[in-house]
């Protein structure tokens, strides 16, 4: 391929549109009641409706429906109260119907956006031209046997919502950030767990260039089943470059569906680009139109959780974190919601958020765990947090004493184990006197650097105190103390 400059890149914008494909977490199928449970040996989770034999007919999942509503929700979508089904008529030897169930002129969720937050800060709203349901395809295995493919039809008939964004993309970093949004908010939900490795969340990208200022988009490629953001993103830079310098060398942007490389990082064509008339759509005669009433709706849109933009405003405005903060607590649903039940038992949010910033998600990250494998409750941490609020103990205690025990004896409070270790500072002030004499008696030549003027040997002495007492003191009191002897010297 043709090497291109960044000045000739210049001259070029990137458009791309996603298409997202989750898998619902059901328990059965789309029109059946066949599990739909990931794994299982090949071809046990199938029966008459889903191997499509003739005269079976389809029942609509209400759980499904539910699950896309809840996503339109979240994309700010408008609900379409009353939408259809249709077929999609195509053959592939893992699609044992012939064709697929899904929904062309009335799909259940229209328009809607979603914002992205790009490295520079600036907020992008991407748009969502639509989200539909429909039912997955089975499996081809074509690397186990020298001569055949084996097919499992365990997922054929799983319920997928897919959802369509507007082509408003224009680099690989929101096309990253849009996945990453759309996979967080599936999480939220726990509509879908967003596993992309292993295929409950896939994507298909539309990629094209037009020279900046060209009001007419270029002709698209598409290319199918990206298993990760990483190579979602790749696709498209190694696209934008492939595109360019065909149209540079003079040449066209025919319109193909594209398999991706993650190997080579390379593109190549799986087959000519089909379009809508190729696939012959008509209403599904066997299913009725789907009518979601507003009594329906309300009750959905009721049993909505907090979702991660609410979160972030939450903290940033109510309890004053910072973005940074505030994002990290929100980016993943059980460890916001674990910080949530720690605030119900302290009002010191900004404390809390560094706990859980710091400790907590360093033991989490060490031993590979979530919120939900810690032994310690979020009221035991807040615990922890009040004693520190109190007085009773300093913080570096708290975190390299007390914190390591509480995650061991989940039956005790903080308060009860730093009694036991014999950690509660002391009130008796001649104590502190006596540790802070004892550290400027062992140094004498920094008690004299220190009435020249070199204030940075202050560190020296509090570590000395700190030592000495076992970290039984109030650091902030200590300082002052200690400043005050110095100075009486």
């Amino acid at each position: 391929m043709t090497v291109v400059t960044s000045a000739v890149s210049e001259k070029y914008e990137l458009v791309v549109g996603l298409e997202i494909h989750a898998q619902l977490s059901t328990l059965s199928k789309s029109f059946s009641s066949d599990p739909a449970a990931f794994g299982g040996s090949p071809n046990s989770h199938v029966s008459v409706i889903s191997l499509g034999h003739p005269g079976t007919l389809p029942r609509i999942n209400k759980r499904m429906v539910e699950f896309a509503v809840k996503m339109g929700l979240a994309c700010n979508c408008t609900i379409n109260q009353h939408n259809t089904f249709a077929r999609k008529n195509y053959f592939y030897a893992d699609l044992p119907k012939g064709f697929q169930t899904t929904q062309d002129q009335q799909p259940i969720c229209l328009g809607g956006f979603v914002p992205v937050k790009l490295h520079d800060g600036t907020i992008k709203n991407i748009a969502i031209h639509h989200i539909h349901m429909e039912d997955d395809a089975g499996k081809s295995a074509h690397d186990q046997h020298d001569e055949y493919s084996f097919i499992d039809l365990n997922r054929a008939g799983v319920p997928l919502i897919e959802i369509v964004s507007q082509p408003d993309l224009r680099s690989a970093e929101e096309a990253g950030q849009f996945l990453t949004e759309v996979r967080r908010l599936l999480r939220y939900l726990e509509i879908c767990d967003g596993n992309m490795e292993e295929g409950s969340m896939r994507c298909d990208a539309n990629i094209s260039v037009r020279l900046k200022g060209a009001p007419e988009y270029g002709n698209r490629c598409e290319v199918k089943n990206l298993n990760s953001i990483r190579n979602v993103q790749r696709a498209i830079d190694h696209e934008f470059e492939r595109q360019v310098a065909i149209i540079e060398a003079g040449g066209h942007i025919d319109q193909n569906t594209l398999n991706f490389n993650a190997d080579t990082g390379e593109t190549s064509v799986l087959r000519s680009k089909e379009m809508a008339n190729d696939y012959r759509y008509f209403p599904e005669p066997d299913l009725l139109p789907v009518v979601i009433t507003d009594e329906t709706l309300a009750e959905i849109r009721k049993s909505m959780p907090a979702l991660p933009a609410e979160l972030f405003n939450k903290y940033t405005t109510e309890f004053g974190l910072s973005e940074y903060d505030a994002g990290v607590i929100a980016a993943e649903k059980t460890f916001a919601l674990y910080f949530e039940e720690v605030i119900k038992f302290t009002g010191n949010y900004k404390t809390a958020a560094n706990w859980m910033m710091g400790a907590v998600r360093s033991y989490l990250n060490d031993h590979n765990l979530t919120t939900t494998d810690l032994t310690l409750t979020p009221e035991a941490l807040a615990g922890l947090i009040n004693l520190v609020d109190t007085g009773k103990v300093n913080n570096s205690v708290a975190a390299h004493k007390i914190f390591p025990e509480m995650l061991k004896s989940n039956n005790k409070t903080a308060e009860q184990l730093a009694k036991e270790l014999n950690l509660i500072i002391s009130e008796d002030s001649s104590q502190l006197d006596d540790f802070i004499n004892a550290a400027l008696a062992k140094f004498p030549d920094k008690v004299i650097e220190y009435q020249k003027g070199k204030k940075g040997v202050l560190g020296l002495f509090m570590g000395e105190i700190m030592k000495i007492s076992k970290g039984k003191i109030d650091p902030k009191k200590t300082n002052q103390l200690l400043i005050k002897q110095l100075e009486s010297k």
